[in-house]
């Protein structure tokens, strides 16, 4: 019985010494150890590390990058349309001592920010830039995120914008003004073609003008371009100038 009794003690101990005295850190991880409530300027690991029990305690920081799924906010855009945003950060622990002693869950405020900045900067822009210059939101985000966490040790390396859900009776009013703006740029391409048409015309009658023979030689080069289409009549018009002239020439 005796013998019993110390077996079970030393097994007690040694659990009491593995699970309070002797840490293993991972390679990507930190311990940020307090000493009497205080904790000191460099985190230690990875590797072993040796805790006094009743004196030190130390809290692991995951030091990998983080993926934070942003949940879906509503958001009004500048031009009072509604729309509803998600987004994914990406952020690490750079300085674990910052991140356990500056903010109570770093994880949790990360993510409070990351919704807050979401829907200020979005707020600030037109339904049109969102859809089309996500690239430069997410950059913006990205920059106010990583300021405002640098005190907490926090590097916000990435922000994506991943979903901008619009109301169908907006899509469809997108639709009618994408069809519009289609049809007004035919219109002045088409208007486009006849002013450049019109001048060419232009440049090509005060060249024919200049040779008084080369208006018959238009009408013959046209005459025998429409000799070959006898399957309908041909009406072939002459200007009243160009019958003027000849009836010069013959009188």
């Amino acid at each position: 019985m005796p013998g019993i009794g110390i077996l079970g003690f030393l097994a007690f101990l040694a659990i009491f010494i593995l699970t309070n005295v002797i840490k293993i850190l991972r390679e990507y991880e930190r311990g940020v150890v307090f000493t009497l409530g205080r904790v000191g300027r460099r985190a230690a690991g990875p590797g072993l590390v040796l805790l006094i029990p009743g004196v030190q305690v130390m809290r692991r920081v995951d030091m990998r990058t983080l993926v934070h799924d942003v949940p879906t906010q509503d958001v009004i855009s500048r031009d009072n349309v509604s729309v509803k945003v998600n987004a994914v950060i990406y952020y690490r622990v750079v300085d674990s001592v910052r991140a356990v002693v500056q903010v109570e869950n770093y994880m949790a405020a990360t993510s409070q920010l990351a919704q807050t900045t979401l829907r200020s900067v979005l707020g600030k822009h037109d339904l049109d830039e969102m859809l089309q210059e996500r690239d430069k939101l997410n950059k913006d985000i990205q920059e106010i995120l990583d300021q405002q966490t640098e005190a907490w040790g926090i590097k916000v390396s990435n922000v994506e914008i991943k979903h901008v859900d619009v109301d169908q009776s907006m899509i469809r009013a997108i639709a009618k003004q994408a069809e519009a703006e289609r049809e007004r740029r035919a219109k002045v391409i088409l208007a486009e073609g006849e002013q450049q048409a019109a001048a060419k015309l232009a440049e090509a009658a005060e060249i024919l003008a200049t040779q008084p023979g080369s208006m018959e030689l238009r009408y013959l080069n046209s005459l025998q371009e429409i000799a070959g289409d006898r399957t309908n009549t041909i009406v072939f018009p002459v200007s009243l100038a160009e019958l003027a002239r000849r009836f010069s020439r013959e009188s």
